[in-house]
This record gives structure tokens, sequence and C-alpha cells, in this order.
């Protein structure tokens, strides 16, 4: 249909795209709407194509269904192939390069299954066709075949001759799975991704498959040859219909009679489940009115989702297809069941699909941090921040890591500074500290307390025999500035004119949901401190949610605040 508009277009619809093509300056200004009606232009869909029968599949609307019918997302495209000789098909790819098939992970190249024979036995036929006559065409003979094959040998057995290798050596014993593995422990090859199949072939020799195997489809044989798989709008078409260049090919190819060596053949494209990236099986599994969910975070080998309300009622489907097509690296997917309001900051974690083990090996930076995220907090999107934050440290700096964790900050930094001082509230956190301070072999580097925030703070300062310490790092977005009220009288034991106490550089973290959220920030580091800082580093970690940003202060401890008056009592 038309319709009258400010600028001549052309729009090309597709169910997912609108792509549009801008005419040159004229007089008219109308808008022009073009139906495709071959499909995505960019390459298959689960939309298009047939299935196992000759009438479209339907996807069903699946609910608290865990378990996934793969046969219902196989996807059969009917193409057009040009079949060439072997030795030029990389000559004609790219002469036809813009006639081609152009799908994503699919090869525009197929092979013809049994047309590749061994160089040694080619030699006895001739490469030449023209040097038969019509009536006489060279035909490989299954007794030269059979005489070939039986001649391959490895340290398994026979290559190629299935048959007479399972005679000469013992059957391999089954691998028994328990029956609790389910159909995700399966490996999926490359093989399995699709498959180029002609449609209709004479095959005038006999049937030799029992002797020598499937792979020797006899015959007359002109040569190795290869399937050159043309557009998809050209699936149906007639020879005269075909591009410019593709006929010219066949024309010239067609003066030599019986003798042409180019054949337009017609083939079939099967596509597996596993060609199907995660975003599409998703789109057809799900209702129309549901967002697709995209993205999740990966801790070692576990897929951290974040499901909103209306992808509860689907979220063992959701997880299975997640865990499905991101094998082998994860193997456990979970979701967050409840907010994070615990002492000890862990989250609530449900196991949707795979094996339920969350103990895992997270690598970041180069440093291997192992944890149960069951029981300790980990979050892989600080990961860039992490590293800014060690980038600004120096050899000579000795460290306060007041909310460590795991250690990604403690040990990071402890193979760059001199000493690290790290402390955690939870007990399992210290136990996997502890475990990965010594699997770096950085425990004389590092010293790891189990204590509360504040307890930690006054005791490391108070203490004659540590390093002076010049960085503290306050990694608790949620409550770490209500934890500098503790630097409040930190120095009052000691002199206000001692040149030689050092002032620590203090990093501590915060959320804003203010328009203006350094300066809200801000407004909290001096309202804890009861003092203006004025020279404050802002820096924008992170939007965690629309509007709400995670922060990063750093300022020097003012004087006014170490040699103060404590505002609480120190224990």
């Amino acid at each position: 249909m038309t319709s009258t508009f400010t600028l001549q277009t052309r729009l090309a619809f597709s169910p997912h795209r609108l792509l549009f093509e801008p005419f040159p300056f004229s007089s008219s200004r109308t808008l022009t709407v073009v139906a495709c009606s071959n499909g995505l232009l960019h390459g298959p869909s689960l939309r298009h194509g047939h299935g196992h029968g000759s009438v479209p599949e339907p996807v069903p609307n699946l609910t608290e269904q865990s378990s996934i019918d793969r046969d219902i997302f196989t996807r059969v495209f009917d193409l057009a192939a040009l079949r060439v000789p072997a030795a030029e098909c990389s000559e004609l790819e790219r002469r036809l390069r813009g006639h081609l098939l152009n799908w994503p992970r699919i090869r525009n190249v197929a092979r013809v299954m049994g047309d590749d024979v061994d160089p040694s036995i080619s030699k006895l036929l001739s490469r030449n066709p023209e040097s038969y006559s019509s009536d006489e065409e060279p035909q490989l003979s299954p007794v030269l075949h059979r005489e070939k094959l039986i001649k391959q040998f490895n340290h398994r057995g026979f290559i190629n001759f299935r048959n007479l290798a399972k005679i000469s050596r013992p059957k391999k014993k089954k691998k028994r799975f328990n029956e609790r593995n389910d159909d995700s422990t399966e490996k999926i090859e490359t093989s399995s991704v699709y498959k180029v199949e002609l449609v209709s072939e004479e095959d005038n020799a006999e049937d030799w498959s029992s002797l020598i195997g499937e792979e020797f489809n006899g015959g007359s044989w002109r040569g190795p040859t290869r399937l050159l798989l043309l557009d998809e709008r050209y699936a149906k078409t007639e020879t005269h219909m075909l591009p410019g260049a593709v006929k010219a090919l066949l024309y010239r190819e067609n003066e030599r009679g019986m003798n042409s060596l180019y054949e337009l053949v017609h083939c079939r494209l099967t596509i597996f489940y596993s060609y199907w990236q995660m975003t599409e099986l998703l789109e057809a599994l799900l209702p129309e009115d549901i967002i697709v969910p995209s993205g999740f975070e990966t801790i070692g080998h576990v897929a951290h989702l974040n499901l909103r309300e209306e992808h509860l009622p689907y979220k063992k489907l959701i997880a299975q297809v997640v865990l499905d097509k991101n094998k082998p690296k994860i193997q456990t997917v979970v979701n967050k069941t409840d907010a994070i309001e615990n002492e000890y900051r862990t989250m609530q974690l449900e196991v949707l699909a795979g094996n339920h083990s969350l103990v895992t090996t997270v690598i970041e930076n180069c440093i291997r941090f192992q944890l149960d995220l069951a029981t300790v907090y980990w979050n892989s999107r600080l990961a860039t921040e992490r590293q800014r934050l060690i980038a600004s440290f120096t050899n000579s700096d000795v460290v306060c890591d007041v909310f460590a964790g795991v250690g990604p900050i403690a040990i990071s930094a402890a193979r760059k500074v001199r000493h690290v001082y790290a402390n955690d509230l939870n007990p399992n956190a210290v136990e996997y500290l502890e475990r990965n301070t010594v699997l770096h072999k950085l425990d004389r580097k590092i010293e790891v307390f189990n204590m509360d925030g504040r307890r930690f703070v006054g005791a490391l300062f108070s203490s004659q025999q540590i390093l002076p310490i010049t960085q503290v790092v306050m990694n608790l977005p949620n409550d770490a500035a209500e934890f500098l009220d503790i630097f409040k009288g930190i120095f009052r034991n000691r002199s206000n004119d001692d040149d030689s106490c050092i002032l620590p550089k203090i990093h501590v973290y915060g959320f804003s949901k203010a328009q203006n959220p350094e300066f809200d920030f801000h407004e909290r580091i001096n309202m804890a401190l009861c003092e203006t800082v004025r020279e404050v580093e802002m820096h924008r970690v992170r939007l965690v949610a629309p509007g709400k940003w995670m922060l990063c202060a750093s300022f020097n401890l003012p004087r006014a605040v170490a040699f103060g008056k404590p505002l609480i009592k120190v224990v």
C-alpha cells in the first residue's frame, strides 16, 4: 500500500525489522511499503521453513515444563544449488558471491556424500569426461573402491571400511550413564547444527552399501564436486529467472551436452536445535507480550539470572535454554529469589537447571578465586572497578580492606602493594579468603581478620605493631558511609604536631538515587564525619537500577577528623 509522506522512501517489511532505502530527491513525495514474502533478509527464522511434515509445526506455549522437545525446532528449507567441480569451487564462489546463500553460521559450500575419491583411485579414471562418448561414461568399480578401503588402517583398525572394521575389532563397551542424567549431558557436535542433502538424484548403480558402506553411491563418476548453495529467493524459480551470472554459467556449460560439468540441483537444508541462538528460541517459546531475558551474570560455571515477575511461570524453560546454549562453560543456572537484606550480604538463590553445586572458581584479571555462592557474596560486574582502584595503588602502599569478602581486592592488591590487612564479618567468606590467599602464595603479605568493621578499624589503627596504613577500602555500598564515623578521633592518642603520622586515603562506596548523585553522596560523607571534606574524587561505577547509581568517593582523611574528639566509644 502507499500513502503520502514527507520523504520518498522505500521500506522492506519483515516481522522483525524495517529496512530503509532512500531514493534520490524528486518532486513526488510518497511512502511505499513492500511486503517481503521470502522471510527474513538476514538469515533463517523459526517462523519460516517447515518441520518434518509438509505443514509448519507451531511451537507450543510451555509454562512449568523444564524439558524441551528439541525436534520442534528442526526447520527444513528448500534451496537451489549449483553442482560444480571441486577444483573450480573457490573461483566460482568469488564470482557468484552476491547470489549465494548468506546465512550466519552456515557455509554456502557443501560436499556431496560419496563424491570424493582417493587420488590413487582417481588416476585409474579419466578426469576429462569429453574423452568418453555419450554412450560410454566412466564408472567407478565397486571392487576397486572396496580394495582401496581395506588397505587403510589406523591404530583402531579400518578407517572408512566400517563393515569390515566391526568384524576386525571387538565391540566397544557402551558407557552406562546414571538414570538421573538427562539429555543436557550430551555433547553437541558441529555436525548436529545443520545438514545439506540433495532432494532427488538418479542412482543407477547397484546397491553395494551392505558390502562397501553407505558412502559409496555408485553411478557415473565425474570427479569430486561441491554444491554452491544459491540464495533462498532462487529456491523455486525457473532457469530464466536466475541472475545473469548463474544463467551465463549454465548456458555456457549446456553447450557441452551430456558432458556438462555444472548442474542446477535442488537441495534440502535442515537446521537443528543447536543452530538457533538463545534469544531466537526464547522468542518462539515465550508469549509475545513478554520481554525476552537476554542477559545474565556469569560466575564461574554458574549463570545468575535476575528474572522479572512475569518470567517466573517460565523460569524452568528459560533456564534450560540458557543452559543448552552456553555449554560447556555454564553448568548451573540460578535465579535470585529475594533482595539482599541479611547481615552477611548473601543472595537467596534457586537452582533452576543443571547441577546443584554452587561451589565454583572465578577467574578475574588472571587470578583464581574459589567461592560458594550460597554462603558468600560475589559480583562479577565490579571487575573493571576493582581493576581501576588497584591501578591507583603503589608498591609502597599498605592497604586496609574493611569488607574484603573472598578477597577480590585484597588478593589483587597484595600482588602489587607492600602489605594488606583484610577483614570480613562473614566467617564463610573469611574461610575462602584464607584459602585463596594460600592458593596464590600470598599468606605472608595478607593478614586476615574476622571482625565487625568498626572494631577492625579501631583495633588496627590503635595497634603499635602494624605498618602505617596508606589506603582504606570500604566496599559495602549499602552501609559503608555509616562506618566513616569510626575515623573521628582515630589518632586522638597521638600528637597533632607529629609529622610521622600518615593520614590514609579512604575509598568508600555507596548508592544514590538523587538527581545529582555526586552531591548527595558528598553530603552524606560530610554528615558521617561531622566535617566538611573539600577535596573528594567522585567516580560513577555503574547504574544499578533506573535512577540508582553506585559511586566511589576517594578522599584523604582530614587532619581535623583524625585528631578530633571521637563521636562514639571505641571498643
